[in-house]
């Protein structure tokens, strides 16, 4: 019986490379009713969250493993629940990106570079000082966002909007504020 079907083969192709098809800070025309302007714009901000988000996700893991102190169960918790909470932030951000036709920053690499949230020491800081670059992070994400809310409003980018109000915002406020209130000088025990 002859065929001029290709033979099969289980083996994988490896190590394959190919060219870029679409560079990073560009966007693809959507049939999704926004100008070019608006989603080049929403891309770009929500990019600048994006990476911010990354290293504020990449915080909460750090100091939920290296946590110290009379509060080491609780804050270890609370940690862990709040790294889930912008990790999938993460996610929801990126996917807002690339629905809006761009490219979303997704190396970790590359979103160190582009990051404006400081670097942390490598080492072990006191519990305090964790939680307040906790905030400092948040601070600067939720000001961030706050003004793209409010730009991507005007340009039309209702869902881009929504996802910095509804997600990145709430969550950010909430979070910010149950770290805060750790950093009240209350005493464990009176004498």
């Amino acid at each position: 019986m002859t065929t001029d079907a290709k033979p099969t083969s289980s083996q994988p192709w490896l190590h394959q490379k190919g060219p870029v098809i679409q560079e990073f800070g560009t966007v693809k025309q959507f049939p999704i009713a926004l100008s070019y302007e608006a989603r080049m714009y929403s891309c770009q901000r929500l990019n600048q969250v994006l990476a911010d988000t990354q290293m504020l996700y990449g915080l909460y893991k750090k100091h939920h493993w290296i946590m110290r102190g009379a509060t080491f169960y609780q804050l270890h918790l609370i940690l862990d629940k709040h790294a889930a909470a912008q990790l999938e932030l993460v996610d929801t951000l990126a996917e807002r990106v690339q629905t809006l036709g761009g490219v979303a920053v997704g190396d970790p690499r590359h979103a160190a570079e582009i990051t404006s949230i400081p670097r942390p020491p490598d080492g072990v800081e006191e519990v305090p000082a964790m939680l307040s670059r906790l905030l400092e992070a948040h601070e600067s994400i939720l000001t961030q966002a706050h003004d793209a809310a409010a730009r991507t409003g005007e340009l039309g980018d209702d869902g881009t909007n929504d996802l910095l109000v509804s997600q990145v915002i709430r969550t950010g406020e909430l979070q910010a504020w149950f770290l805060a209130e750790h950093l009240v000088d209350t005493p464990l025990v009176r004498a």
